[in-house]
């Protein structure tokens, strides 16, 4: 299935909800999408966090960009390399390309 309908608005953009077994099929941006060393290492802070939410079943909203545009996706995190952050069935998604996680 592919992108639904839905969407969720955030402060910078609306993000198309997504299935997590179409993330596989999307291309990414070079850059990162977050500006400031500040961002950045919050950004880092909410996935560890989300990871070990992730471990006992708790799913988080990652709100990350494509070529096309923001996405979100409501997921557990089961892993973190340097690069990517690792969804249940070995979906990747790459960290530069994460605006935000949301817990909830």
């Amino acid at each position: 299935m592919d992108a639904i309908n839905n969407s969720i608005s955030t402060p910078q953009a609306e993000a198309v909800l997504i299935n997590k077994e179409n993330i596989s099929t999307l291309l990414f941006p070079k850059e990162d999408v977050l500006l400031t060393l500040e961002e950045k290492k919050e950004r880092l802070q909410k996935i560890e966090r989300a990871m070990h939410l992730g471990n006992n079943k708790i799913k988080v909203k990652i709100i990350f960009q494509d070529t096309e545009g923001k996405k979100v996706v409501d997921t557990s995190i089961w892993g973190i390399t340097e690069q990517n952050i690792i969804l249940k069935g070995t979906t990747i998604i790459p960290i530069r390309s994460i605006h935000e996680i949301k817990f909830f």
